[in-house]
């Protein structure tokens, strides 16, 4: 079994998850403001996203930099998505991820990331699918809490649950 790829999957599953269960709900949520680290759930899924084709973009070779200036201009059009463009763009995008991870021979080789944050190092195509679950992992754990704030439960998309799911 591939880790990297399996956490790709759980986080592709859990977005999923967590999705329907926005659906469920009035299509207001998605814009109700409330206290978080972004004021809205449409955001907080579109920042999600637009970090998801960042990251598909240095994989495939891009620049750091310039692979963010990409997802900066999507990200505009994409704070506006109703959700089911979110799930229509998710779809595609894991899509686009999964042929490129089924493409590659050695997930643990290395490559020179140049992150305007935090600086250049060598690093595996493994680290930065992780990366990528994690950082779905945190804002899906946003996600919830808002829901909780508006009046409203969230959905179990623990990676526990995928085990018996997937």
């Amino acid at each position: 079994m591939n880790h990297a790829k399996n956490m790709y999957n759980y986080h592709v599953w859990a977005n999923k998850v967590l999705l329907k269960r926005i659906k469920e709900l009035p299509s207001n949520v998605l814009y109700e403001e409330v206290s978080s680290s972004y004021p809205t759930i449409a955001l907080t899924f579109s920042h999600m996203y637009v970090v998801d084709v960042m990251w598909l973009e240095v994989l495939k070779g891009m620049e750091m930099q310039e692979a963010l200036a990409i997802s900066i201009a999507l990200q505009e059009k994409s704070n506006l998505y109703s959700t089911d463009e979110f799930i229509k763009s998710y779809e595609e995008l894991a899509s686009q991820y999964i042929d490129w991870i089924d493409n590659q021979n050695d997930l643990e080789q290395r490559i020179h990331l140049n992150n305007p944050w935090t600086g250049a190092r060598e690093t595996a195509y493994s680290e930065m699918l992780f990366h990528v679950a994690n950082h779905g992992t945190y804002h899906r754990g946003n996600i919830a809490t808002m829901l909780r704030q508006l009046g409203y439960a969230s959905t179990m998309n623990d990676f526990a649950l995928y085990w018996y799911q997937s």
